[in-house]
């Protein structure tokens, strides 16, 4: 199965590797390499991995047997990490796009290192860094969500050279702007939240944090999108088994710890890559003000995307999330300048879709509507 040893850390006497488990998507010379965030896992990319290459099927092989993530008292033997991948940017032919994901330390398949110490929006930046040696890209567009993108943030900053492009969903600048917006609502779901355990009880919890309470009641066929996905959310979650405390608290920590600074922020501008920052209006989670703020830092070189949707506007609004991103990198293919990257209207789709909704709440239209799978939260 694909893992990648990354880092090392130690443990009392001996040192204990940091093994990634990732997957890979698609074929072509466009790479992309897609962050997830806090307590995710590499399969909550669905949409954007069929959006972007048009299969959900891993071109790194079929779902084998795979080995549970690697804790501390686990991980004493030597990791059997494969050897690099052999295929590189100049063997691959034709204009498809190769999508890898992965679960960062700490949460899914992926090695979860027993102190928080060892979780830093750094160091998961320098571990996407070594997986995109792992995989021989020597370039690659880097998309990220929530605390992937506060991750992916610090990897354009470490090694501007090895992007092509950023993409910045439903971002913060970390420390407090983390902390959401406080009423009785969030209350009540951060409660909830840290009394959750089980599935069922995580699920009622993600799925209010994840979308909009409109999106959520839409009726699909016979039901509702609730109930679907509650679903959907139930099985990920069995499947992939609760996060444990000390990886949930390390990458808690990863989150609390982060900030870019004015020289790293810099160096994004002044890299020569485009930037686009994308984001659900109505996310309880990351208040679009942080973002919008953190576009603006980014002039000329990043785009504001403002979307009808909450945390995972990527599931939310998936076409109107892909299309921002495939407009990210048909620009960088066709070298479009920051000033005429930054200068389109920031809120183009957002008008779009706003007048759809609009439409739809006069029309009340009753076809069936397709719902993206979710297999984890």
């Amino acid at each position: 199965m694909p893992y990648c040893e990354v880092d090392r850390y130690q443990a009392g006497d001996k040192w204990e590797g940091v093994r990634l488990f990732y997957r890979r998507y698609g074929r072509g010379a466009t790479k992309v390499l897609l962050v997830i965030g806090l307590a995710g896992t590499h399969d909550s990319w669905g949409p954007q991995i069929r959006g972007l290459t048009g299969s959900m099927e891993p071109a790194d092989g079929g779902d084998e047997p795979e080995p549970a993530a690697r804790t501390d008292e686990e991980a004493g033997a030597p990791a059997d990490a494969p050897a690099p991948a052999t295929a590189t940017e100049e063997e691959d032919v034709g204009e498809g796009i190769e999508v890898c994901c992965f679960d960062n330390r700490g949460v899914g398949r992926s090695t979860i290192p027993p102190h928080k110490s060892y979780y830093s929006t750094s160091i998961m930046a320098r571990d996407a860094l070594a997986l995109m040696d792992h995989l021989g890209w020597k370039k690659a567009h880097v998309f990220g969500h929530s605390m992937g993108a506060m991750i992916s943030c610090k990897l354009a900053a470490l090694a501007p050279h090895r992007l092509s492009s950023l993409a910045l969903l439903n971002v913060t600048g970390g420390g407090m702007e983390c902390f959401p917006k406080v009423d009785a609502q969030m209350l009540s779901l951060a409660f909830r939240f840290l009394r959750a355990r089980t599935p069922e009880q995580r699920a009622l919890v993600d799925l209010e944090t994840h979308y909009t309470k409109e999106y959520l009641d839409e009726e699909v066929e016979s039901c509702t999108r609730r109930a679907i996905l509650y679903k959907e959310y139930v099985k990920g979650i069995s499947s992939s088994g609760m996060q444990s405390n000390c990886g949930f608290e390390g990458q808690i920590n990863a989150c609390w710890t982060h900030k870019v600074t004015t020289k790293e922020l810099d160096t994004i501008r002044a890299a020569g890559f485009l930037v686009s920052v994308i984001h659900g209006r109505h996310d309880i989670i990351a208040q679009v003000c942080h973002a919008r703020r953190l576009a603006q830092r980014l002039l000329p070189v990043a785009r504001m995307v403002d979307l009808h949707g909450a945390h995972l506007v990527s599931h939310e609004r998936p076409q109107e999330v892909n299309n921002a991103l495939m407009d990210l990198i048909k620009a960088t293919k066709s070298a479009t300048a920051p000033h005429e990257w930054s200068s389109q209207p920031e809120n183009t789709s957002g008008l779009i879709v706003m007048a759809f909704e609009h439409v739809r709440n006069i029309v009340r239209v009753t076809k069936p509507v397709r719902v993206a799978a979710i297999e984890s939260s």
